[in-house]
C-alpha cells in the first residue's frame, strides 16, 4: 500500500493518545472533539470540569509548579503529542498572563518530555501578537532564563505589565522564540516543537482583546474579513500533531486570515 493510501483510509490521528490543555472551551474544546474524530484519544487538562469529547481529564492550574510537578507524575506514559492550548487573555493579571502563556507551559513540556513516545509532536498555540517577538530580543532571553520564583522582579526591571495588553504580547512573543530555540533539542528521539499563530478568533475572550487593545482590535476587525474560528485553528493543530509533519520542526505557523501579510505589506510598503 502506497503512503497516498494509508493517509486516504486511515485517520489522521488513529490510535494517538494527545494531550490538550485547556481543553474545556474554545480552541482546546473544539481540538480535542477533531482529535476524537480522526481516531485519537484525548487526555485534557483544565481548570474546569468537562466531560466533552475527552477519555480522561486532569484538573490542573497551568500557574502553579507544584500543580503542574504533580500533574506530570499523574500522567501516563506513551504519549504521542501535546497541544498547548491553555492560555490567559491580556485582562487577567499581568503576572498569571505570563506564568500560564508561558512559564506554566514551559514548565509543563519539559517535564512531559520524558513521557512522550519518540515521534511525538508539541503544538504551542502562540498569536498574532507575538508578531514582534525580533524588537524585544534582550527581554526575551532574560525571560527564557528565569523561573517561577525571579518573575516578579523580572517584571518590576522590564516594566511588563497589562498598559496595552503587553503582558499578553510579550508572553506569546517569548513562546515563538523559546518554540524556535527548541527545533533540534529532541531530535534524536524524533520529537518536534512548533508553533501556531491564530488572529483574532471568536471565542470567549474575543472581548478581552478588544477592551484591551481599543482602537488597534477595531482597526484590525475592519481589514479582516472576518473574525477565525476555533473550527479554522484546530485543524491546522491535528495536522501538526500527525505524523504528516516529522520534518517541521521550530516553525511558527500563522493562522490569521491574512493579518500578519496585510502587517508585513504596511511595514514594508509593498
Amino acid at each position: 500500500m502506497s503512503s497516498e493510501q494509508i493517509w486516504t483510509r486511515t485517520p489522521l490521528l488513529q490510535d494517538k493518545t494527545i494531550v490538550v490543555t485547556g481543553c474545556a472551551s474554545g480552541i482546546g474544546l473544539e481540538t480535542s472533539r477533531l482529535i476524537k474524530e480522526l481516531g485519537g484519544d484525548v487526555i485534557g487538562v483544565d481548570r474546569t470540569k468537562t466531560e466533552e469529547y475527552i477519555d480522561e481529564l486532569y484538573v490542573a492550574d497551568m500557574s502553579d509548579p507544584q500543580m503542574l510537578k504533580a500533574l506530570v507524575r499523574a500522567l501516563p506514559d506513551q504519549i504521542d503529542g501535546i497541544a498547548n492550548i491553555a492560555g490567559l487573555p491580556p485582562t487577567a493579571p499581568a503576572e498569571m498572563v505570563l506564568k500560564v502563556n508561558f512559564l506554566g507551559l514551559r514548565y509543563f513540556t519539559e517535564n512531559m518530555i520524558a513521557k512522550l513516545n519518540d515521534g511525538a509532536s508539541i503544538v504551542n498555540l502562540a498569536s498574532l501578537a507575538g508578531l514582534d517577538w525580533s524588537e524585544a530580543i534582550g527581554s526575551i532571553n532574560e525571560f527564557l532564563k528565569i523561573e517561577f520564583d525571579g518573575l516578579q522582579r523580572f517584571m518590576q526591571e522590564h516594566r511588563i505589565d497589562n498598559e496595552g495588553g503587553r503582558s499578553y504580547f510579550f508572553s506569546k512573543e517569548a513562546l515563538i522564540v523559546w518554540t524556535m530555540q527548541n527545533r533540534w533539542t529532541w531530535r534524536e528521539r524524533g520529537i518536534r516543537m512548533n508553533a501556531i499563530s491564530p488572529g483574532p478568533v471568536d471565542t470567549p475572550i474575543l472581548k478581552d482583546f478588544i477592551e484591551t487593545l481599543g482602537e488597534r482590535a477595531e482597526e484590525d476587525m475592519r481589514v479582516m474579513d472576518r473574525p477565525g474560528t476555533a473550527q479554522d485553528i484546530a485543524p491546522v493543530v491535528a495536522f501538526v500533531l500527525s505524523d504528516m509533519t516529522s520534518w517541521l520542526r521550530g516553525s511558527n505557523i500563522p493562522l490569521d486570515g491574512g493579518m500578519s501579510s496585510h502587517i508585513f505589506s504596511q511595514k514594508h510598503g509593498f
